[in-house]
């Protein structure tokens, strides 16, 4: 039988995996391989906490294979010398993979297809990722979409009959026992000091993580899902980002669930709705790459963004700014590796509008530490919160911090349950503390920035953006 390589990559699955369907509907016997070479992705190579959940994907794909019969081929790149390598050693006739819309990596594979025609290979990608392809979503102008809703009304209709889901294969074809591998821990994934420990009473990385994480959330969140998605001190979010992100899971098969799921449409809607975002994201990245660093509104250039002070900046990623909401969130961020989106979108706009730092210096900060850092989410999240993305708000949004933790964390559990300095203070006191003169233990009596203050400041630079200098006379 011939054989075919399958190019692994953020598609760590079985279930509805194209490439490997391809490969096998065409007759090839599939070499499953995959290919670590992180500086190929540079600037935005993967984290250390996107690199922990790495280990543990890998691992669980390459058991996942091996209960198939087949084997989970593990390589040190550069990625086109890799595949041609492997080629070479195997006969493989062909290499099949699920795209990527990374930047860095669109360049990338676009050279290794062209290499590995040119050494007369069949190279065929696919959509393992999205629901849409973003060369097929346009205004009706046909530019690329920069607002969610008429994006969202132009994907949407696509979906009510559903989108193909294809099960994983029983059996697979045994890989040759001379194709070497590398050992998972000669990439050196796993974290210094063994920091990501705690993550793991929460998340279990691999395809049979990720479909017992769907299964809960259609059978015990979905039907709460629009009154509950927003409440960190409930379990109402789906949780299943980082699955999305190392594809454990395919977008296909979460939209197959859901529009079988006997619930409340509202409900439905709401949560395609979320995979929507996803999305649009994607799509954005695509369209718009330098979005990744720069801001996607240009007007932002001249903003009064504040220099970055070290002891500030620190004192945000301890979660130790003094305000209960956002300590609460970045603490969790450390301990868990996420951080409930209601909460992503409070700490953001705490440090772009009240400190007013640069959405960039954030969103490195997630990216090393979130276990789903998807650079087309976290770009966009960003960005949104700055207020310099994709986004129709005729205004500058900024988040009221204490105002937000009343409303969605309306008993202050979620705060309590992260910052145990504040376990013992009165609910009416939990969100701003240093308004009813509490200070327990070290945690700070007072916040880093003035809430008002900093919030008269940020608008005032805003306002500098519409008004034009004086000419001189």
């Amino acid at each position: 039988m011939p054989t075919a390589l399958v190019w692994f990559r953020r598609d760590l699955r079985l279930d509805d995996h194209p490439a490997l369907q391809a490969a096998l509907d065409a007759g090839y016997a599939p070499i499953p391989v995959y290919v670590h070479a992180p500086d190929e992705e540079a600037p935005w190579a993967p984290g250390a906490a996107s690199n922990a959940w790495l280990a543990r994907s890998l691992r669980a794909l390459g058991d996942d294979l091996a209960a198939r019969g087949s084997r989970l081929l593990l390589r040190f790149g550069p990625t086109q010398a890799a595949l041609e390598a492997l080629a070479a050693e195997s006969g493989a006739e062909a290499v099949f993979w699920n795209r990527l819309y990374d930047p860095k990596v669109v360049a990338r594979d676009r050279t290794v297809k062209q290499a590995l025609a040119t050494r007369g290979m069949h190279a065929q990608s696919f959509n393992g990722a999205l629901l849409a392809e973003p060369w097929t979503v346009t205004t009706n102008a046909g530019d690329p979409c920069r607002v969610f809703t008429p994006f969202w009304k132009k994907v949407r209709p696509r979906l009510d009959d559903g989108v193909r889901a294809t099960a994983a294969p029983a059996r697979l074809p045994p890989v040759d026992a001379n194709l070497a591998s590398e050992t998972l821990d000669a990439f050196g994934l796993a974290p210094a000091r063994d920091w990501d420990a705690r993550f793991w009473d929460t998340w279990t990385p691999g395809e049979s993580g990720a479909q017992a994480r769907l299964d809960a959330f259609v059978a015990d969140a979905l039907a709460d899902y629009e009154s509950d998605r927003d409440r960190p001190d409930r379990e109402g979010a789906s949780r299943l980002s980082p699955h999305l992100h190392f594809g454990e899971v395919s977008p296909r098969r979460v939209l197959a669930r859901l529009l079988a799921a006997d619930t409340a449409p509202a409900a439905r809607e709401r949560a395609l709705a979320e995979i929507g975002w996803r999305e649009f994201a994607h799509h954005l990245l695509y369209h718009f790459p330098q979005s990744t660093d720069a801001d996607f509104n240009p007007r932002f250039a001249g903003f009064a963004w504040a220099e970055p002070d070290a002891r500030v900046l620190r004192a945000w990623q301890q979660g130790r700014t003094g305000v209960p909401i956002v300590d609460a969130g970045l603490r969790q961020l450390w301990a868990s590796g996420w951080m409930h989106n209601r909460v992503r979108m409070v700490v953001a706009s705490f440090f772009c509008k009240n400190l007013r730092f640069h959405w960039t210096h954030g969103a490195r900060w997630f990216w090393d530490t979130l276990v789903d850092a998807d650079l087309a989410n976290n770009s966009l999240g960003w960005q949104w919160s700055a207020g310099t993305g994709a986004d129709a708000a005729p205004y500058f949004r900024i988040f009221n911090p204490v105002t937000q933790a009343r409303r969605f964390d309306p008993d202050g559990a979620y705060v309590r349950r992260w910052i145990p300095e504040l376990a013992d203070v009165p609910t009416k006191a939990i969100f701003a503390p240093w308004e009813h003169a509490v200070a327990p233990g070290d945690y700070p009596a007072r916040p880093i920035v003035d809430l008002a203050e900093s919030r008269d400041a940020a608008l005032k630079a805003f306002a500098a953006l519409r008004t034009p200098e004086p000419a001189e006379a």
